[in-house]
């Protein structure tokens, strides 16, 4: 080896070292995912890690299986490793206070992700989607699909589900759902012949969709005898998968009793298969792909004590402080749509959805 290529070699070595020394330099990043239970969620952490390390940083990825305490000591064993910042959507939005606490006592950055940590001062900045819009595209495209289905019924006979009552979203998405609507309820053109309405009787706990295809079984063997179900606003697809099985449970679907209206969110797999087969009528997509980047932007920007992106400070106060946030758009997804949305954007691979 000659002389010249002996100093070549070291200047790459010492350019990998620098370059390895820089990426670890940028730290440690804990993100606290609620669950593996929804795809949707691994996605999330999947992507995160992803953009993360491309950044240069270190990651410690977690799942705390709807567990809250769990959760609570994934996040306190994060600070004790030395994260720089965290990353945590939240099990439940206002359970976590002690804990962020000791990270800003650290001065340890908190990244609120997709749901809104309450209750608590230590919280930076919240990356979401504009919640309160995907409710209002739910509702839309619950009666797009009622005057689609069921031109000549009025009034239509619909029932509401939320999601679940410690995640700040879920009253977002019922809202904006409800801005819809609560006038056509008011007008007579939507009933809702179980009478349930408002979070504290139609929220979901935990999301969970054995807990969803209870409720809708009791609620067509009490109030749907000598009636016929139109529509369901559900406010995610595990939810929708869960109420879809109710209701073919009882003949929907097939013969003459068409399939109600059912809504849903999050794009998972499972429903995207079930619009395509023409039970589940849509999904609202949220790209997970673009809530990481810009929540690494986020990360990037605190760790070096700038000001990142946002484009919302007044609509999220978690009762401590309005938190800055930067919302994306949802998209609504329905069976002539989802393969330009999902396909052609490389978010899924065709034959994922056969």
């Amino acid at each position: 080896m000659t002389l010249k290529t002996l100093i070549a070699s070291a200047a790459m070595g010492l350019a990998l070292f620098a370059t390895t020394a820089s990426a670890q330099d940028k730290g440690l990043v804990g993100i606290a995912m609620p669950t593996k239970s929804s795809a949707r969620w691994i996605d999330d952490g999947n992507n995160m890690v992803k953009e993360l390390q491309a950044a240069g940083y270190q990651t410690d990825l977690q799942y705390a299986e709807d567990d809250i305490p769990t959760q609570l000591s994934q996040v306190e064993n994060m600070i004790t490793k030395g994260a720089k910042a965290l990353v945590i959507a939240s099990i439940d939005g206002t359970t976590l206070t002690n804990a962020l606490e000791n990270a800003k006592a650290a001065d340890i950055k908190v990244i609120a992700y997709d749901r809104l940590i309450r209750d608590s001062d230590a919280v930076s900045y919240y990356a979401t989607f504009d919640n309160f819009k995907v409710g209002v595209q739910q509702a839309e495209s619950l009666v797009k699909g009622l005057k689609e289905r069921f031109p000549d019924q009025k009034p239509w006979n619909v029932e509401l589900f939320g999601g679940s009552p410690d995640d700040n979203n879920a009253f977002f998405f019922y809202d904006g759902a409800m801005s819809v609507l609560q006038p056509m309820i008011d007008a007579g053109e939507i009933a809702i012949p179980s009478g349930q309405s408002g979070m504290d009787k139609v929220g979901t706990l935990r999301w969970d969709p054995a807990t969803a295809q209870a409720r809708m079984d009791n609620i067509l063997s009490a109030n749907y005898g000598d009636k016929q179900l139109h529509g369901v606003l559900s406010p995610y697809d595990g939810l929708s998968i869960g109420i879809l099985s109710s209701v073919k449970g009882v003949g929907y679907g097939s013969g003459d009793l068409k399939m109600p209206i059912v809504t849903g969110q999050d794009a998972e797999v499972p429903s995207v298969k079930s619009i395509e087969a023409g039970e589940q009528y849509s999904t609202i997509f949220k790209d997970t792909r673009e809530l990481a980047k810009v929540t690494v932007g986020m990360v990037d920007a605190v760790m070096g004590g700038a000001e990142p992106q946002i484009n919302d400070t007044k609509t999220y106060d978690n009762g401590k402080l309005v938190v800055p946030s930067y919302l994306l758009e949802p998209v609504p997804v329905f069976k002539d749509n989802y393969k330009q949305v999902l396909v052609d954007s490389g978010y899924y691979k065709e034959d994922q959805l056969k």
